[in-house]
Parts: structure tokens; sequence; C-alpha cells
């Protein structure tokens, strides 16, 4: 095979179409291999890949645009300006490295997995809490120092939450009939990773497991009268969590009004000088580095409010672009999990869309954030965003999705998964 050929398989499936309709028969007759698309046949969803590894390098250089004068600030004195892009960088690397180990592993042995999965978050949430252990910052306790990087637990219990709601979904798949009794212990086990959350405190990564849970939940064949009902007690049970806790209550406050004279030098701040970031971007950006908000004026510019500065440097059609690579991926995980379960694989659909789920609303939050659509909250821009143990997990489950379409291929060519 030459590399022209070779080339051309690849980029073939930027289309979409390549993997939407394969030139194969279900079960396993005829299926034969031409040398036109051996690539397509053989391999995994190469749109998806590239458009992952588009966010990964577009993240990078926002990362690195969006921190390189932080060593101006006395807090950062001791950084260089290339802090924050070398240690990106190399979690990158970490992250790839893992997610093509994670790759080798068989969906089958991702189920085995889940419930040990499960356990490790749980413990690892624990560890964090303990003083001497877990890291604090800013009033939170969310890390443990691994030495060359900070791992935080809670992205973690994403991905383990997500394998775990699918095997027992898998497992309980009587929920239809006995649902209070089937979902009861699911209930409380989500219950108990919240109450370690919120003692971080980490309310966001809580309301992202919360939906990818209910998500699955739903998917695995809930009837929408029980899953509206679900959904009802958990939006009760947020609004509870904000009304009584004073500092959640100045947020939402500090988002309806954020350049009032009380908020806009406080919890307003950020929401506004974001504003003002995407309103010096106009149509078509000042240009990649003439952010001026991301001189000491908008904080955390490199992980929250990352696409606060890609909308003033690349302006509204940068933001288009992002809000687009994220809509196609989304679509994209999910059309891979309908697959699978066409394909009888329950647990492995179930574990894409719950990748999709987590993706895509994580996604939506940071964003609804960084425009004022949402109130502030602590959620990183998924695969673009400074921070290592969110790009580890990311990779790992984006990872996983890829094994499942390598698997799914293979049983559509009549092959063994």
């Amino acid at each position: 095979m030459t590399v022209a050929t070779r080339l051309a398989g690849w980029f073939s499936g930027l289309g979409g179409a390549a993997t939407d309709g394969l030139p194969v028969r279900l079960g396993g007759q005829g299926s034969s291999r031409t040398a036109s698309a051996p690539v397509r046949m053989s391999g995994v969803d190469q749109a998806l890949i590239w458009v992952t590894v588009a966010l990964l390098v577009w993240g990078l250089v926002m990362v690195y645009s969006a921190s390189i004068a932080m060593p101006d600030n006395p807090k950062f004195a001791r950084y260089a300006h290339t802090h924050f892009l070398l240690r990106h960088a190399l979690s990158l690397g970490v992250a790839f490295a893992v997610a093509l180990l994670a790759f080798q592993v068989p969906v089958a042995t991702w189920e085995k997995l889940a419930p040990w999965l499960f356990v490790a978050s749980l413990v690892l949430l624990m560890l964090v809490l303990v003083p001497f252990i877990g890291k604090g910052v800013n009033g939170a306790r969310r890390w443990i120092s691994l030495g060359f990087m900070n791992f935080q637990p809670s992205e973690l219990a994403k991905f383990a939450v997500l394998l775990y709601a699918a095997d027992y979904m898998v497992r309980k798949m009587e929920v239809k009939e006995r649902f209070f009794r089937a979902v009861m212990p699911m209930a409380v086990a989500i219950g108990i990773v919240g109450l370690l959350l919120l003692a971080e405190p980490d309310m966001g990564a809580f309301m992202v497991i919360s939906v990818i849970a209910m998500g699955i939940l739903f998917l695995g064949g809930v009837n929408a009268r029980m899953f509206f009902v679900i959904a009802t007690v958990v939006v009760i049970a947020f609004a509870l969590m904000v009304m009584l806790s004073d500092w959640r209550r100045e947020r939402i406050f500090a988002y309806l009004d954020p350049w009032s004279d009380k908020y806009s030098m406080g919890k307003g701040y950020q929401l506004s000088h974001s504003l003002i970031a995407f309103g010096r971007g106009e149509v078509f950006g000042v240009g990649l580095g003439g952010s001026i908000e991301k001189l000491h004026w908008l904080p955390e510019a490199h992980t929250d409010f990352l696409l606060a500065v890609i909308g003033e440097e690349f302006g509204f059609l940068g933001v288009l672009c992002v809000i687009g690579a994220f809509m196609w991926m989304t679509r994209r995980i999910m059309h891979i999990g309908r697959q699978s379960i066409a394909l009888d694989r329950l647990f492995a659909g179930l574990v894409a869309q719950g990748v999709g789920i987590w993706i895509g609303f994580q996604a939506f939050i940071n964003m609804g954030v960084n425009l004022g659509a949402l109130p502030t909250k602590g959620l990183t821009l998924p695969l673009m965003s400074y921070g290592g143990s969110a790009i580890l997990m990311n990779l790992i489950s984006l990872a996983v999705v890829l094994r499942i379409d390598y698997e799914n291929r293979l049983l559509m060519r009549g092959g063994r998964s």
C-alpha cells in the first residue's frame, strides 16, 4: 500500500458518511476487503480522532496564550512564561500514552472492572479530604499530589460512575417492572459520591455525575414518567443546596446582575470580564495573542474561562468553531453508542452514550458560564482547558469509545469483538 493510498483512506472518513454506512453486510457473509478502503474497514473512527486532536492542539495553543503573562503577576512570579504550557504538554503526553493502553482493553474487561473502579473512586474521594493527603486551593480540597501532577479524584469518579451505571443497568433489566427496588441501590451509591464531592466542595462535578447517571438510566430503559420524577427530585435537591448555602446564593445573585456595585468587583468579577472579552472579540477577534483580558483582568483564564480568551482572540467565528466541534463530537459518540445497542451490546452502547452525555453536558455548562447564560460553576472546557487529570480522563473515556467502535466494526465484518 502506498503512502498516498493510506492517507486517502484516513481522510476519507472526515466526511462522516464512511462511518455511518460501512461497506459491510451484517452476519459476516461476503464482507470482502478491497484495496480501495482497507483503513476504513479495519480501523476506528478517523474523523473522531482528528476532531479530538484538533481540539487538543487548539487547547494547547490557547492555554499558552492565556497563561503567558501570568508570571508578571507577583502571585506567579516564580513561574516561567512557559510553565503552564510545558505542564499542559506533559499532561497531554501522559494522557495520550494511558489512552493508548486503555484502547487495548476489551469492553468486556471494562464491564468486569466497573464495580472495582467505582470503589476505588470512593476511596480516593475520601482520601482527598484527609489532611496532609488532599491538597487545598482557594478553600477547596480537591487534589492529591502525585509529584509530576495533581490528580483530581472527582474526574475519575465521573468515569467510574459512568461504567458503574452502565453495568448496573445491564444487570438490573427488571428496572421497568420493579422500578424503585431496582434503582434505589444505584441512587444510594450516587448519593454517597455526591456527599463526598460536596464536602470538598465540588458541586459542579456532582452535577455532571448526576446528569451522567440520569442519562444512562433513561437510555437503559426507564420509562419517561419515572425519569421525570427522578429529574424533579434532583432539580429540587440542587435548588435546596443553593438556597441553604450563603455563598452559592451570592453566586446566583451575582449572575443575575454582575454589573452592580455589590458584585462587579466580587462574585460577578469573572463573569463581567468574560463578557468584556467576548465584546472585544466581535466577529473576527483581535488575533492570536492579542487578548487584553488575559492580562490579569480575567481570573482563571487558562482553565474555566478559556473560551472567553478564544472569543476575544478569534471572535464569534472562533467560538462557533468550538461549539460546532463539540456538537459534532457528541453526536458522533452517541451514534457509536446506538450502533452498539443495535448490535445487542447494551453495556458498550450505554458507556459510549454516557461519554457523549459527559463531554456534551460539561462543554455546554462551561460555554454557558463563559457566555453569561448560566451561573458561574467551576467546570473546565473538556479537552481544551488546562488541567492534567481532566485531560487524562477525557482521553481515556474517548479511547474506550474508540474501542467500542473498533469492536462494532469487527462484529459487522462477522468477526468476534
